[in-house]
């Protein structure tokens, strides 16, 4: 899995989404940044900004970025904006005709 910059990661991410625009899926995955550590260095991670980790994969390309606390608000906007571009060509779900029900005659 490659770790990238959060501007690279939204290019990568572009080029993933028009790869799969006729056929396939893309994953996300969004959680909480927790850099490996040891014992030693666990006193020093105490006092360091949050981060958030983001990952995104089609079953084949992988790749993520962690985004500190700081830059997340202008992470959140280019992102935003990346995901309403790139999700218009979703397909409705079909909705099942319900029958009426037939009533019984006394």
């Amino acid at each position: 899995m490659v770790l990238t910059d959060n501007d690279s990661f939204l290019t990568e991410l572009t080029k993933l989404f028009q790869s799969t625009k006729t056929s396939g899926s893309v994953w996300l995955t969004v959680k909480k940044y927790l850099p490996p550590t040891s014992k030693k260095e666990a006193t020093k991670t105490e006092g360091e900004e949050p981060k958030l980790l983001l990952r995104a994969t089609n079953g084949d390309i992988k790749f993520r970025t962690v985004i500190p606390a700081s830059q997340l608000t202008k992470f959140q906007t280019s992102y935003l904006n990346l995901l309403k571009s790139q999700m218009d060509n979703l397909k409705r779900k079909e909705k099942k005709k319900k029958k009426k029900a037939t009533t019984a005659t006394k």
